[in-house]
Formats: C-alpha cells, sequence, structure tokens
C-alpha cells in the first residue's frame, strides 16, 4: 500500500535561471561515493567565502532544514553535466522538493531516482507562489505526490505532472533496485522450477 509523500513547507527561494550542477555541487566534491555529508557542500561556491566562512546573505544559510523542504528556482534547473551527486547534496541538506519553471531531462532523472521531488509550476503558478513568498517569506506551500498537487501559502492548489513509475517508487519509499528486489521471492521460485523440468 503507498505511503504519503505529503509535508508542509517553508521555501529557500533561489530566484536564479540555468542553475547547473557544478554550481549545485562542485565537480571537486565528485570523488565521494557516498551521500552522507554532502548537504555541507551544496552550492559550496555560493554559500561560503574562499576561507569556508558562511555567507550570511545566502538563502540556504538562512534557512532551517527542519522546516525549509522546498526550494524555488526558476528555469532550467539542473542544466550542465550528469551527476547523481547534485541531487544527492540537496537531499542531504533536507530538501524533498525543487519547484521551478523547468528542469534540465538527466536532472530530472537523477532527481526522482535518488527520492528528490522535482516540480515544474506553469509561468503565472510559478510568479504567484514567488510574490507570495517575496510578501511573507516565511509563507508555507503543501506538496502532496499523492494528489500531484502544490498548496500555495494562498491556498490555491497547482496540479504537476510526475512518471507514473517514479512516483510509485517514490510513495513507496524505493529506488529501482528496491522495486527489483520485490521479485525475488518469484524469480527463484521461478528457477527453482526450471530445475525440475
Amino acid at each position: 500500500m503507498p505511503s504519503t509523500f505529503q509535508f508542509r513547507s517553508q521555501v529557500a527561494v533561489l530566484m536564479r535561471d540555468s542553475i547547473d550542477t557544478d554550481q549545485i555541487i562542485p565537480a571537486r566534491f565528485l570523488t565521494t561515493t557516498t551521500k552522507a555529508g554532502l548537504g555541507k557542500l551544496v552550492f559550496n561556491d555560493w554559500r561560503y567565502e574562499s576561507d569556508g566562512t558562511p555567507k550570511g546573505d545566502f538563502v540556504l544559510n538562512q534557512a532551517d532544514p527542519e522546516t525549509t523542504r522546498v526550494l524555488l528556482a526558476g528555469e532550467d534547473f539542473g542544466c550542465g553535466s550528469s551527476r547523481e551527486h547534485a541531487p544527492w547534496a540537496l537531499a542531504d541538506w533536507g530538501l524533498r522538493a525543487i519547484i521551478a519553471r523547468s528542469f534540465a531531462d538527466i536532472f530530472r532523472n537523477n532527481a526522482l531516482k535518488n527520492g528528490l521531488l522535482p516540480i515544474a509550476l506553469p509561468a503565472e503558478a510559478h510568479a504567484t507562489l514567488a510574490k507570495d513568498l517575496e510578501r511573507d517569506p516565511e509563507g508555507e506551500v503543501i506538496i502532496s505526490l499523492q494528489n500531484q498537487e502544490v498548496t500555495l501559502p494562498d491556498g490555491s492548489k497547482i496540479g504537476f505532472d510526475v512518471d507514473p513509475f517514479a512516483k510509485h517508487l517514490l510513495l513507496n519509499g524505493h529506488d529501482e533496485l528496491d522495486f527489483l528486489r520485490t521479485f525475488t521471492e518469484a524469480t527463484e521460485a521461478y528457477e527453482g522450477s526450471l530445475g525440475s523440468r
């Protein structure tokens, strides 16, 4: 039975277009094969001074990962090279969804495979959300994957598209390997039946 992928969140606003994967997680940090700790490095070159001091005016340095699970950005989020480290870093910081006008296909696919929900909103709804958050930076959205809708701070609901298989995996807390493992018993039974022929 699917779980509920629904949550209320404040929104970190990073209203830039064409935020590429090298800005999300610079290439020099791609030597690790584990996800843990990458949240400290997300947007590293924008978040920190050259001596490692956090920049006080950068949005993720002002936000609380406990209450801010959504990032709002502009067009073509996640463009550039393919790297799973980008959604890993965003999720490790605490984000569960990215709302943007559009996404690079490779980033969208990597995000969905790693438990991060990319939500593309039409121009009017995106602009409304940006204005709502400008008026009230602590405004909240409600994300419902089950209903495929975002509830904006003003209470209006906007639908979004998501690949049905990716939705199934997210609702069940699975990745593709977990999904394949659900067939282990049936596969072993089938293989066992071959030996008896």
